[in-house]
C-alpha cells in the first residue's frame, strides 16, 4: 500500500508539532513521531481505523495522544486527509 498525504495534513501535522514545540519542543517530537509511526502500520493494516463519520474515509485514533488521523483508502493507496485533535469538530458543517 502506498500511504499519500495530503497538503492539508502535512500542515496539520507541522501545525500541531510548532504549538507544542512552543511549550515542550521534546514532546513535540514525541507526538510527531507517534502520529508519523501509527500512519506507517496503515501501509500493512489498512482497514485498522474504525468507520469515519465522512462516507467512505476510517479514522486512526493515535494511541497515547488525543490526535485521530481521518483517511481513505482506494485501491492500493491511503491517502491522508487531515490531522485532528478530537476536540476538533470534524466533518466541519
Amino acid at each position: 500500500m502506498i500511504i499519500v498525504w495530503s497538503r492539508t495534513a502535512v500542515a496539520d501535522l507541522e501545525e500541531v508539532r510548532r504549538y507544542i514545540a512552543d511549550d515542550d519542543p521534546k514532546a513535540a517530537q514525541d507526538i510527531a513521531r507517534r502520529i508519523l509511526e501509527a500512519v506507517e502500520q496503515l501501509a500493512a493494516f489498512p482497514m485498522s481505523g474504525r468507520a469515519g463519520r465522512v462516507p467512505d474515509t476510517r479514522e486512526l485514533v493515535v494511541t497515547g495522544t488525543p490526535f485521530v488521523i481521518p483517511y481513505t483508502v482506494r485501491g492500493k493507496r491511503i491517502e491522508i486527509i487531515a490531522v485532528l485533535h478530537s476536540a476538533r469538530q470534524w466533518p466541519m458543517t
